[in-house]
């Protein structure tokens, strides 16, 4: 970690311009100048990524799909359960960061590790099933989130799983068993993260609620570096297909 790698993944979140004229070229302008101190920086602001990882069983042989997987640093999570999989996909749009995530599964040998540039609302692996999609932090870079779901949805096996950690804010007036954020909370974040095209939304949690029988919800507070005294929310949720 250093302070200088720090500074330039900062200038691409707070100060550089992104441009492009679809969602896959702004992907590439967001990642493209930062993709080498990505995760450093990234350990520090996205938690609750091995909690999650931690949450789900792997199933033996079996397909997992991490939608926005971007340099596959998600991958590390598993341990030496990866070996058990069939196969895993990282899907990204951002070409630079796949290709750490190429070099990363190379160096570390995994030969049953995919990188695939596609977008989450189309994709399909060729297995045609999925056992597990994940969504680490990347629903709320997809704008048409709501797709991607019902796309997880389509392509899980029945009784599949479906684990998700992202940013979020609550409703105005959430479920009696969820937190309650302020008007502060509910309006600073989104504005903030929106500046790099980052939407925490108040609607992820009750459409997957609506959408896969919930096996796991649960919501955080954490750092974000650099802004004292600021915590952001963040969830972590894993659902099941109906059967």
């Amino acid at each position: 970690m250093s302070l200088l790698a720090d500074f330039k993944v900062l200038y691409h979140l707070a100060m550089k311009p992104v441009r492009g004229k679809d969602h896959a070229q702004r992907m590439e302008s967001f990642y493209a100048g930062q993709a080498g101190a990505y995760d450093n920086f990234r350990k520090r602001l996205l938690h609750g990524r091995q909690e999650l990882w931690d949450d789900v069983e792997v199933p033996e042989n079996g397909v997992w799909v991490d939608m926005g997987g971007g340099t596959g640093s998600n991958l590390e999570y598993f341990g030496d359960n990866l070996s058990k999989l069939k196969r895993v996909y990282v899907v990204d749009l951002a070409g630079s960061l796949l290709k750490v995530a190429q070099q990363r599964a190379a160096e570390q040998g995994w030969r049953n590790v995919t990188p695939v540039e596609a977008d989450a609302t189309t994709f399909r692996p060729e297995e045609g099933v999925a056992d597990v999609v994940t969504f680490s932090y990347s629903l709320t870079m997809i704008p048409d989130w709501f797709v991607a779901i019902e796309n997880a949805l389509a392509m899980l096996r029945k009784g599949g799983r479906i684990a998700i950690v992202d940013f979020y804010v609550s409703r105005k007036h959430p479920a009696k068993s969820e937190a309650r954020h302020g008007w502060l909370t509910r309006t600073g974040w989104p504005a903030w993260f929106g500046m790099d095209n980052v939407f925490p939304s108040p609607d992820h949690i009750p459409f997957l609620n609506r959408h896969f029988v919930t096996e796991k919800f649960s919501e955080h507070r954490a750092k974000v570096p650099y802004i004292p005294f600021f915590r952001v929310p963040y969830y972590r949720y894993v659902g099941r297909k109906a059967d």
